[in-house]
């Protein structure tokens, strides 16, 4: 499984940013999708998971970020708004498939207040 990431970039505070993530591969159905993001110094963090219509999300996202999946196309979005300096970070995608992680390579994110 090969996970491609896109949409990162240079935001103002306050400002929107979608992330999109894109499965290819021998893939059929992929167990668990979803986001993380690790910050210069800190460890990598979940921001949110998605998996048979169950949704998970890091507090500190909550009621700012939505995921959304394409099962069909086995691609996974990160829409954020009301994003503050403090989600500075490389966010990744993973996709859990047969008992296995796989991770995208990640794309910068940075929220300029």
């Amino acid at each position: 499984v090969q996970l491609v990431e896109s949409g990162g970039g240079l935001v103002q505070a306050g400002g929107s940013l979608r992330l999109s993530c894109a499965a290819s591969g021998s893939v059929v159905s992929i167990d668990v999708m979803g986001w993380y993001r690790q910050a210069p110094g800190k460890e990598r963090e979940l921001v949110a998971k998605t998996n048979a219509g169950s949704t998970i999300y890091a507090d500190s996202v909550k009621g700012r970020f939505t995921i959304s999946r394409d099962n069909a196309k086995n691609t996974v979005d990160l829409q954020m708004n009301s994003l503050k300096p403090e989600d500075t970070a490389v966010y990744y995608c993973q996709a859990l498939y047969l008992g296995y992680a796989y991770w995208g390579q990640g794309t910068q994110v940075t929220v300029s207040s």
